[in-house]
């Protein structure tokens, strides 16, 4: 990976609508080369895929909370129940195994107090969890998903 395929990167994931004509004038690439080189870091895996950021309120979603989770061991099983039941859950949006006091940190977003309540009665349903804690997010002071490539 050079300097240019790091711009290239750099410029996409702050806006994937970019043609590979507008990003190749900024480096000084036609549009084809430009294009074979983005399509190359697909390949090799730097892009994992292209999503629209959407409005959370917007669409209704007033509440993020970060949800610290215990196990109640750590055996094969037990972590494997958990993140498979993690993986149906829509209201998660991001689960970090962690180190320290708890497991995971799970990002949950929902529409509100009631949808809330309602998601962590199924976190609770599940045996292996011991233990829970949540935080309520405020506000965000930022969330962009920009890797410092530059």
């Amino acid at each position: 990976m050079d300097k240019i395929d790091r711009f290239l990167l750099s410029q996409l994931q702050r806006d994937a609508r970019q043609s590979a004509a507008q990003l190749g004038e900024q480096v000084g690439l036609s549009p084809s080369p430009c294009a074979r080189r983005i399509r190359q870091l697909e390949e090799q895996g730097f892009i994992e895929g292209v999503y629209a950021r959407l409005n959370t309120k917007q669409l209704g979603f007033h509440l993020t909370v970060f949800v610290h989770v215990r196990l109640s061991a750590h055996h094969e099983a037990v972590i494997l129940e958990f993140e498979e039941a993690i993986q149906s859950m829509d209201e998660v949006l991001n689960c970090t195994v962690t180190s320290g006091k708890f497991d995971y940190l799970l990002e949950v977003l929902v529409k509100d107090l009631e949808s809330y309540e309602l998601w962590m009665k199924s976190l609770h349903r599940l045996s292996v969890v011991s233990q829970i804690d949540s935080a309520f997010s405020i506000r965000k002071v930022k969330s962009n998903g920009v890797l410092p490539l530059t």
